[in-house]
């Protein structure tokens, strides 16, 4: 470190530290509060791009294993777990509640088709899926919103609340006979200034960090839906008969006259 750059280091760590001693008791609990929030909006945004870029890797590769399965229940059959991977929860969910509708009363032959009524069980069960799995990511933003909406407030009231006590003891010398200049009212002035330095400090980031996951979350959540709704249609072609068919037609196809 060449030394313009450490005397200029070494000068701010002693304003800062000579501002820390200046700050009121009531300052230094913010700025105590906000720096807690600062390390939780940290460790859910570093959590959260964690578990983001993990679930879109997962999300491609069981995506392509699935588009390469001969039919829609293939991978249910095998038994397959993947822990993290939201696109496999709503499919695993699917194919459990369309299983049970294949088999009436828990035998163990499938049928080979099932009712319209019973393919709209399994389309909530599919929603109701997206949904878990759309909360599920989305948990722990909350505190980056109040980070962010939070933050500022607070160092804005250990501001106020320092300008005033700074004011108030200038006011107090004045009555004493004492010194009321700016050198008096400098200090106070600026150790209640840095409250709202230290809002803001936590507000970005926060916020930058809050916006990338809000817009990550809201692709997750569209490729979810479509993913849902590719599933139901080949569920419906695969499974899915008539309601004024008879289930026999279907599964015995062939002129019915001879």
């Amino acid at each position: 470190m060449s030394v313009p750059y450490y005397l200029l280091a070494q000068a701010n760590q002693v304003e800062l530290v000579f501002i820390w001693n200046q700050a009121t008791p009531e300052g230094k609990g913010i700025i105590i509060i906000l720096v807690f929030f600062s390390i939780f909006a940290w460790s859910v945004m570093a959590s959260k791009v964690v578990q983001m870029r993990r679930a879109k890797r997962l999300n491609q590769l069981f995506d392509l294993e699935f588009r390469g399965q001969p039919n829609v229940m293939s991978i249910f059959d095998r038994r397959v777990q993947v822990e993290g991977c939201p696109l496999f929860t709503v499919y695993q969910e699917g194919c459990v509640e369309l299983d049970a509708r294949l088999r009436p009363g828990g035998g163990r032959e499938r049928r080979s088709n099932i009712s319209l009524k019973s393919m709209e069980h399994v389309k909530r069960a599919l929603e109701g899926a997206v949904a878990r799995e759309a909360l599920k990511l989305e948990s722990g933003l909350i505190l980056l919103a109040i980070a962010v909406s939070g933050a500022p407030f607070l160092g804005l009231l250990g501001t106020v609340w320092g300008v005033m006590s700074a004011f108030s003891y200038v006011a107090m010398e004045a009555v004493k006979g004492g010194r009321a200049d700016l050198a008096t009212m400098a200090p106070g002035v600026a150790a209640a200034l840095v409250t709202t330095v230290a809002g803001l400090l936590v507000a970005i980031p926060s916020m930058f960090g809050y916006n990338w996951l809000v817009h990550n979350l809201r692709v997750f959540t569209v490729n979810l839906d479509n993913f849902a709704q590719e599933l139901v249609s080949k569920m419906e072609t695969e499974f899915l008969c008539d309601e004024n068919e008879p289930d026999r037609v279907r599964d015995q196809p062939g002129p019915l006259l001879s």
